[in-house]
């Protein structure tokens, strides 16, 4: 990849991890002018719990979003962005420009969501006739 390239890439790549940061600072702003219950009834405050339950799940998806951001940076600096992690090929611009932080070139990430697929259906399988305790822990992992 051409520096040019890369130093478009970083550009995008760095007012991503600012949008990001921008999201979780509003989210964690939320949690906190909701925490008044004066006045509430039970239902009001189930609600609320149930929004930020919510907001605490996509939250955690921002911060895995902010780390992936970061590693991609991370591999501009040592010159290894837009080479897949698995192959070592060149990953496709119009694949980087969708997904910026992308590490997988699309045939490496094909198979690796096939192997998911596999994975999670032999769980499935398995879970059929689930036995008990540690048994089951292991199944979800």
């Amino acid at each position: 990849m051409r520096k040019r390239d890369r130093e478009k890439f970083r550009v995008k790549l760095l007012d991503l991890r600012r949008e990001v940061l921008r999201e979780i600072q509003e989210d964690v702003k939320e949690g906190r002018e909701g925490e008044a219950k004066d006045g509430r009834d039970t239902y009001d405050i189930a609600s609320d719990e149930r929004d930020r339950e919510i907001n605490l799940l996509l939250g955690d998806r921002d911060r895995r979003k902010l780390q992936l951001v970061d590693a991609a940076l991370s591999r501009i600096d040592e010159g290894e962005y837009g080479i897949c992690t698995e192959c070592e090929g060149e990953i496709a611009t119009g694949r980087l420009q969708a997904m910026l932080f992308s590490r997988l070139c699309v045939t490496c990430q094909d198979e690796y969501e096939q192997a998911q697929r596999t994975v999670q259906s032999e769980a499935a399988v398995m879970g059929g006739g689930r036995l008990s305790g540690a048994d089951a822990d292991d199944e979800s992992t």
